[in-house]
């Protein structure tokens, strides 16, 4: 663990500094899920700041390892990781704050004006570490990598990424029953909220809190954002299994099958978000919903087959 900090902070700083925190306060989060059987919004206290701790934990060095392997624009890669490190890190501290100390909700919430203002803080935190993002996927565009399935991997799993953080946004638009009270001139406490056909704080799967009665946006958010580590490992895995499959050790097959993976990724993406704006709960999936998604594995199914094909030395190099 000692040797893996290191190696972060040589390569980003900021970004082993965020990473660092959140391990404390995972940490913390796990004793507090023990010891601690208060409850915010129908969910255990500590759910929101552990959940978030386990994603920024894993997105930071990620995120520094994808700056390392940039070349061109390496300082404009470091300001960026900054500019990551320190909107995300803003936002973890006012998560700290308002649910852990303050004991209130922390997004959506405009029940008073320090709730509204603690609220546009989070969200310029958020964007500030959407547009880093946004930006390092502009950036290994131009990048030119050894391994030409790990460059496509890298490409897609950021842009599939900052996709996720944008889906975000859709989170934040008014409930019908919330509108109908803004209509009236009135000012509702919440504004915006997670679960679609229904208010929050529902019934939900455990620690996860996801919706099992309605649609949960926080499921596709969830998935888009952790394409950035899906599909390099995916790569990285197909490099290693080369060493057994001799099949995988052609790096056009090693490239379409990532491009396969990264359409089932989309894929995916597509079908929950679909599913959850029709008030769907991931759990109650209806016939259409298992359809696209049969559909879905049928297509990356046929893709992976086709994709195994050994190329025609002729046409090795003309890509997928």
């Amino acid at each position: 663990m000692a040797c893996w900090g290191l190696r972060l902070f040589r390569l980003h700083r900021p970004l082993g500094v965020l990473a660092g925190a959140m391990v404390l306060l995972l940490v913390a989060c796990g004793f507090g899920l023990l010891l601690d059987d208060r409850t915010l919004v129908n969910a255990p206290l500590w759910a929101k700041p552990f959940k978030f701790a386990v994603s920024v934990a894993l997105y930071a060095p990620t995120l520094a390892w994808l700056l390392s392997l940039v070349q061109r624009g390496r300082r404009a890669g470091w300001w960026m990781g900054t500019a990551f490190a320190v909107g995300m890190g803003t936002d973890m501290a006012l998560l700290v704050w308002q649910v852990l100390v303050q004991d209130r909700p922390l997004h959506f919430n405009h029940a008073t004006p320090a709730d509204v203002t603690i609220g546009n803080l989070l969200a310029t935190g958020a964007f500030t570490a959407w547009g880093a993002t946004a930006a390092v996927v502009g950036l290994l565009l131009f990048q030119k990598l050894p391994d030409r399935a790990l460059t496509s991997a890298l490409r897609w799993g950021t842009a599939l990424a900052a996709g996720g953080m944008g889906l975000a946004l859709t989170m934040f638009s008014a409930s019908p029953a919330q509108q109908r009270v803004l209509d009236g001139g009135g000012k509702p406490a919440m504004i915006g909220g997670h679960t679609i056909g229904l208010e929050d704080g529902g019934p939900g799967l455990p620690l996860l809190g996801w919706s099992t009665v309605g649609g949960d946006l926080r499921i596709t958010h969830f998935v888009g954002i952790h394409a950035i580590q899906a599909l390099p490992l995916l790569a990285l895995a197909l490099a290693a299994l080369s060493r057994r499959y001799p099949v995988l050790s052609n790096e056009l097959v090693r490239l379409r099958l990532v491009r396969t993976g990264a359409v089932g990724y989309a894929g995916v993406i597509v079908i929950t978000a679909w599913q959850a704006m029709r008030g769907q709960s991931i759990v109650r999936p209806d016939f259409w919903t298992l359809a696209a998604t049969a559909g879905l594995v049928a297509v990356v199914v046929l893709g992976g087959v086709l994709s195994a094909r050994v190329p025609d030395e002729r046409h090795a190099l003309r890509g997928f």
